[in-house]
C-alpha cells in the first residue's frame, strides 16, 4: 500500500470528517465549505461531491440547513450547520483517530527505522518452516 493511497482514504473518503470540523466552528455555505476544505486541508473535491457529502450527513441528522433570505446585496443561500449528533459523532471520531495515531507512535524509534533484515530475530520469535511453502506437485 503506498502513501498516496493511504492519503486518499484519510482525506477524499472521510470528507465527512472535515466538513463535521469546520461546520463545529461556524455554519457555513456548500462553495464555502468547499473552499475551505481545499485551502486548509488541501483536498480538492468537486462541487457535486460536497453535495452528495452534505446529504448524506444531513439524512444522518450530523448536519441541519437552514435557508438565509436574500437581501440586495446577496441571494438566498443554504446554510450548513452541525447538530449535537454530529458534534458527538465528531468528538468520537476524533478520539478514535487519536488512539489509532497513538497506538501506531507507542513503538520506540529504533523498531520503527530499522528494516527486517538488520534486525536480530530470536529463535522464539521465528520459526523459520512456518514460512517455507511446500512445493507444488506437477
Amino acid at each position: 500500500m503506498s502513501l498516496k493511497k493511504l492519503v486518499s482514504k484519510l482525506t477524499k473518503e472521510n470528507l465527512w470528517l472535515f466538513i463535521l470540523a469546520e461546520l463545529s466552528r461556524k455554519p457555513m455555505y456548500a462553495y464555502e465549505i468547499a473552499k475551505v476544505v481545499k485551502e486548509k486541508y488541501d483536498i480538492p473535491t468537486a462541487k457535486v461531491t460536497t453535495y452528495v457529502v452534505l446529504y448524506g450527513m444531513k439524512r444522518e441528522g450530523l448536519i441541519e440547513k437552514r435557508i438565509k433570505s436574500p437581501s440586495l446585496s446577496n441571494p438566498s443561500r443554504k446554510y450548513y450547520g452541525i447538530t449535537q449528533k454530529g458534534l458527538k459523532v465528531l468528538r468520537e471520531s476524533i478520539g478514535f483517530l487519536k488512539g489509532i495515531l497513538d497506538s501506531l507512535t507507542s513503538q520506540s524509534a529504533e523498531e520503527a527505522t530499522e528494516p527486517l533484515e538488520s534486525r536480530k530475530i530470536s529463535s522464539e520469535s521465528y520459526d523459520e518452516q512456518a514460512y517455507i511453502r511446500p512445493a507444488k506437485e506437477a
